[in-house]
This record gives C-alpha cells, structure tokens and sequence, in this order.
C-alpha cells in the first residue's frame, strides 16, 4: 500500500509492531509505503487528504520482472515525512480522474500502473542523484536536490529557466553554467528527456492516444511529439506503442 497526502497535515503518530512512535508533520506529496503482511497503527491530529493505492505483490513482482528482469522486489520504505512530488503528480491525476461524473477504468488503471512502475525503480532501491564533479561551480547537494524535485513535478508544464535559478539563489547565466556542470546536461535536455521517458511510460503502459499522451507529457501535439522523439530517440512515438 503506498499512501500520498494531497495536502499538509501536522501532528501524524505513526507505530508499528514493536510499539515505536514515531511523529513528523506531513506536507503535499509526503509518500508512505506499506510492504505486504506489515502492520501499523496512524493517528492524525488533523484533517487528512490523501490518495492510497493497493498493489497486489505479484503485480509488483511483474513490474519488477519488466524494469529489471528480476522476479524479486524487496520495497524499501522511505524515511518517515519524505516528500515525493512524482507521486504527488500522479496522485493528483488520479484524483481528478476519479473526481469525474463518469472515471475512465482504463485512464485510472493505467495511471496506477505507471505510478506502480514509480514505486518499483524508486523504491526498491536507491535512485541517488548524478554524482558531483570534482571541479567547482556546480550547485550545491541542497539546491541540486530542489531543482530536481521542482522538475520532476512541473517537467510536463512551462517552467522557466528564472524559476529555476531562483530556487538556487543564482542569476539565469550562472544557473545555467551550474545546473549543467552537475547534471551533465543543460537544463533544456533535462527537462525534454523528462518529458520523452514519461511519454515512453505512456505508451507502453497505457491505451492512451498518442494525442492524450503529447498533451500529458508536456507536448504541444502530437506533431510535436514526433518530431521530437524522432529525433532524440530515432523512433517514432507509434513505434513505441507497437512494441508493447
């Protein structure tokens, strides 16, 4: 079971078998996950919204076979009050899909299913950030790590390079310089990469239309979708699909 809260909720007591309490205030996209047979006790001193999805171990396993090629997952929880705006995204559209007057059962199944693939490469071992070099100029591990988050979360939406910089507290220019030295990359082709895997998700793991899917993904068509991953991926989004 994996729980992501919606919105911030102070004061949440959480224990489990060996009688521990441990207490941390919940924020929008904190991330609990429930291993199978585990057992645990919540308390919440306020009101709670959240999305909880259910996954039954042998769909976690063929996630697991399909990324891996290993017929074993061992979830590894994450540290109490971890805020994870990948998820908080998808849970989001899961809301907003069920909220509905009539909820697609094959949209909500297949944003379940990518947000299981999530789970899987996440949370069952550690995906660390691109290691430092060794030469100066790059952003610090904090400020790293908050970009990162930002563009996990708004990589399908406008983001502008002044955004980013703000939040390392440098000038556009020198983000720039900063942001590449540590990624390896510009922040442009992080973000496009971003967008192309998440299409990638959506194509072998939905039936969406490839039209849905270039909306979704950031896209302004699906025109625009092919000519970008024709280009950077030298396949076609239609291909993708077929080989699923």
């Amino acid at each position: 079971m994996v729980a992501v809260m919606l919105a911030a909720s102070p004061g949440i007591r959480v224990s489990f078998d060996d009688q521990r309490v441990h207490e941390y205030d919940g924020d929008a996209g904190t991330i609990s996950v429930l291993p199978a047979n585990s057992e645990r006790k919540v308390t919440w001193s306020s009101t709670c919204e959240k999305v909880i999805v259910t996954m039954p171990p042998q769909r976690l396993l063929e996630l697991s076979a399909h990324e891996f090629g290993a017929g074993r997952a061992v979830l590894q929880p994450p540290p109490f009050g971890l805020i994870d705006l990948r998820a908080l995204h998808l849970a989001e559209m899961l809301k907003a899909e069920l909220a509905r007057e009539v909820p697609s059962k094959i949209y909500i199944e297949s944003l379940i299913t990518i947000f299981g693939v999530h789970i899987v490469r996440n949370y069952t071992g550690a995906d660390s950030l691109p290691p430092r070099r060794k030469s100066g100029g790059g952003l610090s591990n904090r400020s790293a790590e908050r970009v990162r988050e930002l563009l996990e979360s708004r990589f399908a939406s406008k983001i502008t390079v002044g955004e980013l910089a703000a939040v390392s507290g440098l000038s556009p220019r020198h983000f720039i310089q900063a942001f590449t030295k540590t990624f390896g990359e510009s922040p442009h082709r992080y973000v496009l990469r971003l967008r192309l895997n998440f299409a990638e998700e959506l194509l072998v793991e939905s039936v969406l239309s490839i039209a849905e899917i270039a909306h979704l993904s950031g896209f302004s068509d699906q025109s625009h979708l092919t000519v970008t991953m024709s280009k950077h991926r030298n396949r076609t989004p239609r291909q993708v699909k077929q080989q699923r």
